[in-house]
């Protein structure tokens, strides 16, 4: 379990630990609450808890579960009042906390039923207020809670606390916040099926707690956390009145540190240990600060910057701007796989061999030519072996209408050849009957299923085929470990680390792309992402090819690396840019309206075409050449 250090810092108002990564994380938080329990059990007491839902204490849970059957962690003497419910909500509904506890933790471990409390979704109106006085008071009989775990919204809400909650709230009905509705879209498919309210601890109820535990996970997180550690106290983040609780820890992986001042720019904290990769990162901060082209900078730029002892490493601003603008001036190739006959010291990418076989990762039937279709379409037009592999079905994210569409439409087509017809109408009937009855959330059918990734499959060999790929080079892995028909995901598992393995030693690469989205912690990108690095361990030393091969991440459609980040920038002329629009046009299930369009309303194109934009235009406010548009690349040494 790995703690990062990093420099002390009087910026942060709250203590934070930062780990590696969020299952680090969520272990340390598990056995400090297990030790809990088990310092109360040994005086004869009864440890109260105050417990969280959503995505970020999944991990603890995972934890609590392994010391209950492995090291006799018993919760008979543990009662626990949950945060929040929404309203209305039946208990047995795929989205409920009642629903969601039992599945994560309470039907694991050995906790007394009458325990257990979480807010009741079923009242009637009238009854509400009543019953979250008599909540409050529940918990104080019980002597109050001894630790009170929580998570944090990207509206800085804790419970369902929204922005505009007092400190001194206590338990009600709340209404939610757009944002907040936004985020829970992804349980309920789509944003109208979202409970308009919540029945939420209030804030006041949070801090009387004795000790608190905030935990975050990945960069999305990053920015709330910051101003909730670092800023002023304000009902428009009413994570920030935990500033004023006397036992507060906050537990954070290195992605949700990331807007931190010591870990963003730590120059402004104390002295740095610099290396080439900070200085990068301090010279293009102080050049979009400034508003000056790197070349421009002055030494009186640096020390208005807090970047003095910089100078006194780096000498003077001249040089210092030469060394940097040189290295970012060397990440722009419009060669992604390479430049053939060519010196390629300072290319990204080598130069032999001059054709090379490219092997495209893609989690979904879409990231591909959404998040790099521009670099994808220049590698075949430059004559490159492209290979591109689908790791999941995507299955999950057609909407209904459409798998109903295309069973209609293979009904009316096998009775029009006269093939298979009276089958086809038994199939057709049992889809029909199945999506005219299926409940929110609930999950599909294997027929259904199949339905929904051949669409995928097919806008993905679409793409394909207009980018030029080879229809031989097209690969559809359908990994396990997504094929649940549910938003929640198996673990990956060996089938899936194998099933990598195949593929890689099938095509033995020269060049890896694949979605490297390490700061998500929960997504499938990540998923997908640790089965590659997982394969690529296993052939590491028993295949030659693995040591010369090169592996490319890319980032998804909702953000792009950090300039600072970046290793190599492929420019995409106006007339490329059309064309990937284009092949993000063949996957017509997610045109318009996807299924889970994530907390941005702007259709897929339009995300990575300014994403592209925005990129080339940072290159250009940094002084290097202005492109139209650039795609971006970080190489992963394995």
């Amino acid at each position: 379990m790995e703690v990062l250090n990093y420099p002390e810092t009087t910026f942060e108002k709250l203590p934070v630990t930062i780990f590696e990564e969020s299952g680090e994380g969520a272990i340390s938080i598990a056995q400090e609450i297990a030790a809990l329990i088990r310092s109360k059990q040994q005086k004869g007491k009864r440890a109260v808890l105050g417990l969280a839902t959503g995505s970020s204490p999944i991990g603890v849970y995972k934890e609590l579960i392994r010391l209950h059957r492995e090291e006799g962690l018993s919760f008979q003497d543990v009662v626990t009042f949950n945060l929040d419910e929404y309203y209305p909500m039946p208990p047995d509904e795929l989205q409920s906390y009642v629903y969601f506890m039992h599945e994560q933790l309470f039907n694991h471990v050995d906790i007394r039923p009458e325990n257990v409390h979480i807010p009741d979704g079923t009242l009637p109106i009238e009854q509400v207020r009543a019953y979250c006085q008599a909540y409050e008071r529940q918990i104080e009989e019980c002597g109050g809670l001894d630790l009170q775990l929580l998570g944090i919204g990207r509206t800085g809400h804790i419970g369902f606390n929204e922005p505009g909650s007092s400190i001194n709230s206590p338990t009600r009905l709340v209404k939610l916040d757009p944002l907040t509705i936004t985020d829970a879209a992804k349980d309920f498919i789509k944003e109208e099926y979202v409970p308009l309210r919540a029945l939420t601890m209030g804030v006041g109820t949070i801090m009387k707690a004795r000790q608190i535990i905030l935990m975050a996970w990945g960069e999305g997180k990053a920015k709330i956390l910051q101003e909730t550690v670092e800023g002023r106290i304000s009902e428009e983040v009413p994570a920030s009145f935990l500033q004023q609780h006397p036992n507060v820890k906050v537990v954070v992986d290195q992605w949700a540190a990331l807007e931190l001042t010591r870990i963003k720019t730590p120059w402004l904290v104390g002295m740095c240990a610099w290396d080439n990769s900070l200085i990068r990162r301090a010279v293009i901060w102080l050049s979009l600060k400034t508003q000056k082209p790197i070349l421009k900078l002055t030494d009186e730029d640096y020390k208005d910057g807090s970047l003095s002892d910089l100078l006194v490493e780096a000498g003077n601003a001249y040089n210092l701007n030469i060394k940097v603008f040189n290295t970012i001036q060397h990440t722009i190739t419009g060669w992604p796989g390479g430049k053939p006959n060519s010196n390629d010291a300072q290319r990204p990418e080598r130069a032999e061999p001059a054709h090379k076989r490219v092997l495209i990762f893609s989690p979904h039937p879409d990231d591909d030519v959404i998040s790099m279709g521009g670099t994808l379409l220049r590698l075949v037009d430059q004559s490159h072996d492209v290979h591109v592999a689908y790791q999941t079905s995507g299955n999950i994210a057609v909407f209904d209408d459409d798998a109903r569409r295309f069973a209609d439409f293979a009904l009316d087509f096998a009775q029009k050849l006269h093939v298979g017809a009276t089958k086809m109408q038994r199939e057709h009937a049992e889809v029909v009957e199945f999506l005219k009855h299926k409940k929110l959330g609930e999950e599909d059918s294997p027929l259904v299923q199949d339905i929904k990734a051949l669409i995928r499959k097919g806008e993905a060999a679409a793409a394909c085929r207009f980018c030029g790929v080879k229809e031989e080079n097209v690969h559809f892995m359908n990994m396990p470990f997504y094929e649940t028909g549910q938003v929640k995901k198996k673990p990956l598992g060996e089938e899936d680390i194998q099933e990598t393995v195949d593929i890689l030693q099938e095509i033995r690469p020269h060049q890896i792309f694949a979605a490297g989205d390490l700061r998500d912690p929960h997504g499938t990108h990540r998923v997908c992402l640790d089965a590659i690095f997982a394969a690529l361990a296993r052939l590491k030393g028993q295949e030659a090819w693995v040591d010369d091969c090169y592996l490319w991440l890319y980032r998804g459609a909702w953000q792009e690396w950090d300039v600072e980040e970046i290793e190599m920038a492929v420019p995409i002329s106006p007339e490329e840019l059309m064309r990937k629009r284009k092949a993000i046009f063949k996957h017509q299930s997610q045109k318009d309206s996807a299924v889970f369009p994530g907390n941005d309303k702007r259709e897929f194109w339009q995300r990575s075409e300014d994403r592209n934009h925005a990129t080339a235009k940072l290159y250009d406010r940094l002084g290097l050449a202005e492109y139209e548009a650039m795609e971006a690349f970080v190489r992963y040494r394995f």
